[in-house]
């Protein structure tokens, strides 16, 4: 398993540090978020147009090791099949080059992921969201203002898997965000996701 963890920490290292430039960084990233940080893939979520603060503080989350990283295979622009997670990724990065690439995706629009919903789910959700989460995620969860991500249009299985680590304490987050999550049902999680899933 080392040896595998390793090879990985290798293979991305090179990858991310003979991206001299910017465009390349970039071209590296969107190999798995999408083209424009505009997600195609339902397990990963679209990173653009997120604030700078946002995306800062999820990169550093990675390098300090709180945040959960799951290994995916993407396919690089050069026709090579690549595995690796966030955390190998972002401790690749110097910290000049996690800014430069946190302005760049915040500057670029976010584009909401068209995928299916119950909307009976979706419509008690929109209460939820109202009377729980509407203080610090604003306008639907649509604001990148508020500096903690855009929930409208993201994808629903990437946001069970965030409720998830949330509740199971593998991500951390503020004391107020986490006993929130905590007062949520298996139910009430739900009807959030397909909320959100529907706002396309």
């Amino acid at each position: 398993m080392l040896k595998i963890l390793l090879f990985l920490i290798t293979i991305t290292f090179a990858l991310v540090t003979n991206a001299t430039s910017l465009a390349e960084l970039i071209t590296d990233c969107d190999a798995c978020h999408g083209n424009n940080g505009i997600s195609t893939k339902p397990e990963v979520p679209t990173i653009a147009g997120f604030s700078e603060a946002t995306l800062e503080a999820m990169m550093f989350a990675y390098v300090d090791e709180i945040r959960p990283a799951k290994a995916l295979t993407y396919l690089h622009p050069s026709g090579d099949k690549n595995q690796s997670d966030m955390k190998i990724i972002a401790r690749a990065l110097t910290e000049e080059q996690i800014l430069r690439l946190s302005a760049h995706y915040a500057a670029l629009p976010f584009k909401a992921a068209t995928q299916d919903f119950d909307k009976a789910l979706a419509k008690q959700g929109e209460v939820l969201h109202r009377n729980k989460c509407a203080k610090c995620h604003s306008n639907n969860g649509t604001s990148p203002d508020d500096d903690s991500g855009i929930l409208a249009g993201q994808w629903a299985p990437y946001l069970r898997e965030a409720f998830s680590e949330y509740r199971t304490g593998k991500r951390e987050t503020e004391r107020q965000m986490l006993k929130s999550v905590n007062q949520l049902s298996k139910e009430q999680v739900e009807a959030l996701v397909h909320y959100y899933a529907s706002q396309q």
